[in-house]
């Protein structure tokens, strides 16, 4: 069967700015659903309709096609849908016709298990469903107001309150997949309809990303072991990078009425390093502060310093080419904008969790630990760990 993964990912959000381009989990929100898509055994072609260059420049790095979905189908008053029949009707005019049949990932319910796509479309086909929707077990008990004082109960009797095992099974959308044939969404313009099943999964899955608050929560469901995204590390680690201010410090400072400037700096980083150092594994400070605080840190730790660089990826460049090292196989770990450069030369571009969303989304991994607070530790911790494991 030919089956179409559709994700929509438009750039506007009025609650949360560049919503699907956050980095929760360490990877940017639309990313997860990407991911998922592309693991899913049954899905043979994956599509990202968007507005945003930058987030069609991120979907086909990652390995999606991407659509530019035109602004009249981009707004607030635009529907999932019209997004999704644009999809449909530009691979028509490829000369494609429709799949058989269409799973439709939202963004914002991006916690799913790494089977979750191909059982809910075998659960359709294996049921003769039309039309499938995820959904998690329903125990609450909600109330609608109809007007000025006039609540009633919908879910429930609450003049014979059930215990929980006395309820009717019931359900809810938790947005993460819907699965149908496009002859349904093209006759009604819905994603649902004729003999509708659900796809029922787990606590963890229910929570969407629609405010602020919802966002640590998310981060951190993701990055547990069974929903975290897997780092692009390189086959072959053969240096380490570490940014100085955000990094090795909070990024604050203290300025003493003479002008001399102090920072402070993790301990624990500094047992990362001796632990890399002896496991024979070459690392370099590069930064662009002048202060001379970068250098003693820097013989501190035993570590090469370039400070005081203007162009930090033409300097790390530099550095590694006189050294024969191949880009791909330097990490380098980074918080801000200026960063960025030396993100896209290196093959293992890594953020602090306090990074700016630029660095942030830019990266292939973000750490769990703020800069100056154990993220150098953290790093370190991780490349041994992958290098014990290998052997």
């Amino acid at each position: 069967m030919e089956i179409l993964c559709i994700i929509p990912a438009r750039a506007g959000s009025k609650r949360i700015p560049r919503k699907n381009l956050f980095t929760v989990g360490g990877w940017p929100l639309f990313a997860h659903s990407i991911r998922h898509a592309l693991a899913a055994r049954r899905v043979t072609e994956t599509i990202v309709s968007t507005d945003s260059p930058e987030i069609m420049e991120l979907a086909i790095a990652l390995g999606a096609r991407a659509f530019d979905r035109p602004a009249e189908l981009s707004g607030d008053a635009a529907t999932s849908e019209s997004a999704l029949l644009h999809v449909l009707d530009t691979r028509n005019a490829e000369g494609r016709p429709d799949p058989d049949l269409v799973v439709f990932l939202q963004c914002t319910s991006p916690v799913r298990r790494e089977d979750d796509i191909d059982r809910a479309i075998e659960k359709l086909l294996d049921n003769g469903a039309d039309s499938l929707f995820s959904a998690c077990d329903n125990k609450r008990l909600i109330w609608e107001r109809r007007g000025p004082g006039a609540l009633h109960s919908l879910t429930h009797d609450y003049a014979e309150r059930l215990r929980e095992q006395e309820m009717a099974k019931q359900y809810y959308e938790n947005g993460s997949i819907y699965v149908f044939p496009p002859t349904l969404l093209r006759a009604s313009n819905n994603r649902l309809g004729g003999r509708i099943d659900v796809y029922e999964m787990d606590f963890w899955t229910s929570f969407q990303l629609d405010g602020d608050d919802d966002i640590p929560l998310i981060d951190w469901i993701l990055r547990r072991p069974e929903f975290a995204a897997p780092a692009a590390w390189p086959a072959q680690i053969d240096l380490v990078v570490f940014d100085f201010d955000g990094v090795m410090t909070d990024n604050t400072v203290t300025v003493a009425q003479d002008g001399t400037e102090s920072v402070i700096c993790n301990r624990s980083d500094g047992l990362g390093i001796d632990a890399l150092r002896a496991a024979g594994m070459p690392a370099l400070i590069l930064s662009t502060e002048r202060n001379q605080v970068v250098r003693m840190r820097a013989d501190k730790l035993q570590l090469p310093c370039l400070h005081g660089i203007e162009d930090k990826a033409a300097a790390l460049a530099g550095w590694i080419a006189e050294r024969g090292i191949t880009p791909q196989n330097v990490v380098y770990l980074g918080n801000d904008r200026n960063d960025l450069e030396c993100f896209r030369l290196v093959g293992m571009p890594v953020a602090v969790a306090d990074a700016h969303p630029s660095a942030a989304a830019a990266a292939k991994l973000r750490l769990s630990c703020k800069g100056g607070q154990g993220a150098v530790r953290e790093l370190c911790d991780l490349i041994l760990a992958r290098r014990n494991v290998r052997g």
